[in-house]
Order: C-alpha cells, then structure tokens, then sequence
C-alpha cells in the first residue's frame, strides 16, 4: 500500500537520521507560525473548493502551531507547514519554504518511465560518478523507501526544499546486475542566510541565479529536414507576441514535433496562444472550475497565420499542467498525434502568494494554492490521470545508459524522416546549473 503524501513528509523529514539541521529559536518559532497561518489565510481566501476538502482548516492550523512549538529545527518547522498543506491532496497547493543559506546539489537526477524508477543524469566529478552510479540504473530505494510514479515530486520538494541532506542512502541496480547499496554525498557551498536587495553584491547575485535558470530552460528549435523540425518547449514562459514569433520562423515546415518531455507547465497566455496557433478555429480548451464558478478557456486562432502542418506531441511523466492540456486537445480535436508516456497528472491551476519578513534584510516564502480544475472537452479532469498518449514509447535502462532518445527517433520516423536514436540522444543533453 503506497503512503499518503502527508505521511510520506512525516516519514522522510522526521525519520531520516542525516537532514541539514539548523538549529532553532524563540523568534524562528515566531517566524514559523507566522508563516504557517498566512498559508491558512491564503487557502481561506483563494482555494477552489470552499468546502477545503473536508478539512477543518482552524483546527488543523492550531494543531499545526502546537506541533511548531515543539519543533527542533527549522527543517522540521517547515516539515509540519508543509504536512498540514499536503493534506489537501492536490498537486498544487504547497508551503514555498524561505530558501536555506546553503546551496545543496546532490550531482544525480532521476524521473519515473512507466511505474519504474531510472537514473537519467549524473554529473560529472560528483561523488554519485565517484560511487559508480550511472543513467539507466533502476532506483530501488531511497532512505529506505520506493520511489513511484505518484510519489517522485514529494522527494523532489522535501531533499531540495523542506529537508536537504548531506548524505542519501539508495539502492539501485544497474542493467543486468544485482542491487547494491549506495551512500551518496551531496555537494554543500554555504551562503547567507538571508539576501539583502538593497545591497549591490547580494543583488546582482540574485540576478545571476535567474539567468542561470533562463539558461537551462531556453526554447530550441532544430532542423531535421526541410521537411521536419523539432521545437523543444522545456515551459510555457512565452508572451502571445514570442508564441507568434517562434510559430512564424517554423510555418514553412510540413511537420513540427513538439518536445514537451519534463515540461512541467507555466502560463496559461502561452497555452492559449499556442493552441492558437495549432488551429484554424476559435477553441474551447476546457472550462475552468472556480470557487463560485465555471468558465471556459478560449484560445482565438490566428487563422492563416498559425501553422498549418502535421503535428507530433511528446510527452513524460514529468509533462505537467500546460503540457498537458496542450496534449489532451490535441487528441480531442484529432489536431495531431501524443508520443511518449503518461503524463503527470498535474493539471490543476494555482496562484503562488508571495509573502516576506523583514523589512531592509527580507526572508522570503510562499503558498502555491490551488484556484481551479480544468475540465476538458471530453467532461473529466486529468488530475491525478495524466494524458495516456496514441503511443505508448518508453526508454529501456539500455536506452539511458547510452543516451539514446528512441521517442524522437520515433516521431521523426512516423513523419517520414531519418534519425538515429543515438544522435536524437545528443540534440538536447541534460543541462546542470552552474
């Protein structure tokens, strides 16, 4: 039986015995309960269900604030704020903690491919290359508990965000192999606790880092042939005028294939307009669940102007929100053929509040709340469901382990192209922040 979300927060950031602890206070506690009813505020005010679900948000909030004055540590803290948002069981609604003085970075990445678990990158000189850890090996465990399809997310936001560790224990087996035990050292560069805006040093590092982000997820569109061309979304970041613009310098191609793998969403401006421009006609791309009402979401076609030619979608696990979407409307209204695996199933449309404490030197965080469900054409939500593509193609660990990308070399070939899948594999290589 597979753990609720909530547990598996109370499991991992309490129960492991190596988080980055930082010691806590008086005032931390302050701050702490601070935060955590300005997330009960947030949810009162925004969430789409006025119901919350069932939950008694008071209750749950006083029973949260007695758990946080108990606490031991900030990670903790921020664990029990975390717990009581989880709870809602949905994919959007979650507590944004302030970010930690150290940058952790654990030099290994990996996603879900069908209900198994891969390696998909590890970066060079880290100790995850030094200990023999490779792309294509199966994890098994991690601090003792299976990763899945449902639960990947939730150890992505608890080990980078609410309880980051220097030190992970995985099993993994390689192709063909046993399993073998694995204690993986994380990289630890220290920074300040706190960024202060108003000081030069601290600013343009702050800039820094959003360009760094900007970097790993800039759009990149490739020929294959004069025919073919591949336009890899990594988010839906665009405004209409930059949708336009892009769809333009593409129109003279007879196919696009749309790469949207570990595309996790973003605006919905991008999403209208796209859909825009991928069809002849106005279209209703579902209605959207609101608190106290429905209403539909258009996208107004741009007629001639959009692009006419065969389309080919891909799709992953890590394919969330707007990605999608995008995908279920193409299969509905018949405007192309999805490629890859089953999406998230990660749809719902949130709203991320920002709030601060301090006033010259600020301590930053965030509640992400869900405002609406999306319904789609065809009466039902994908939350929780995902996309199921027209063809089912997934990696083997082979695949991984010689970074072969036999999904783009499918779609290339069913348009009528040639592309081996070792060097599809080479067109978009895993990027790692500087």
């Amino acid at each position: 039986m597979r753990q609720p979300l909530w547990l598996l927060v109370l499991i991992i950031v309490f129960g492991c015995t190596h988080p980055v602890l930082s010691q806590i206070s008086s005032s931390d506690r302050d701050r702490g309960i601070i935060m955590l009813k300005a997330a009960r505020d947030d949810i009162r005010k925004n969430y789409y269900d006025p119901a919350f679900r069932g939950i008694d948000l008071d209750a749950r909030t006083k029973l949260a604030e007695e758990k946080i004055k108990q606490a031991k540590s900030n990670g903790e803290m921020f664990g029990i704020i975390a717990q009581m948002l989880l709870e809602f069981n949905d994919s959007h609604t979650m507590f944004l903690p302030p970010p930690r003085s150290a940058r952790i970075e654990y030099g290994w990445q990996m996603q879900t491919f069908g209900d198994d678990c891969f390696v998909i990158a590890v970066k060079p000189k880290s100790d995850a290359e030094a200990k023999g850890l490779r792309p294509g090996d199966k994890v098994l465990k991690i601090d003792g508990i299976a990763p899945n399809r449902s639960n990947l997310w939730v150890y992505n936001y608890l080990y980078n965000a609410l309880s980051p560790r220097p030190l992970v224990n995985i099993e993994v087996q390689s192709p063909g192999e046993q399993p073998r035990q694995l204690e993986l050292k994380a990289k630890i560069q220290p920074g300040k606790k706190v960024f202060d805006l108003t000081d030069t040093i601290d600013l343009n590092a702050y800039w820094r880092d959003l360009e760094d982000e900007a970097r790993l997820n800039d759009h990149r569109a490739i020929e294959v042939s004069k025919d073919i061309v591949i336009w890899k979304m990594p988010q839906f970041d665009l405004t209409s005028d930059a949708v336009d613009e892009r769809v333009d310098k593409i129109k003279k191609y007879k196919t696009l294939i749309l790469d949207l793998r570990r595309n996790g969403g973003g605006l919905v401006e991008t999403l209208q307009r796209l859909v825009g421009n991928l069809f002849d006609r106005d279209i209703t791309i579902g209605n959207m669940k609101l608190r106290k009402e429905s209403k539909p979401m258009l996208a107004k076609t741009r007629g001639d102007s959009g692009y006419k030619g065969q389309v080919f979608v891909l799709v992953d696990s890590e394919s969330g929100s707007a990605s999608e979407v995008l995908a279920r409307v193409v299969q509905l209204e018949k405007r192309g053929t999805v490629l890859g695996d089953r999406t998230y199933g990660k749809v719902m449309r949130s709203r991320l509040y920002p709030h601060q404490i301090g006033l010259e030197t600020v301590i930053f965080y965030g509640v992400s709340v869900t405002d609406a469900d999306i319904i789609m054409g065809d009466g039902k939500s994908l939350e929780g469901t995902g996309v199921s593509p027209d063809e089912v193609l997934l990696p083997t660990a082979e695949d991984l382990r010689s970074q072969k990308d036999p999904v783009l070399a499918r779609a290339v070939a069913i348009a009528g192209g040639t592309l081996d899948p070792v060097e599809a594999g080479k067109m978009f290589p895993f990027k790692w922040k500087p």
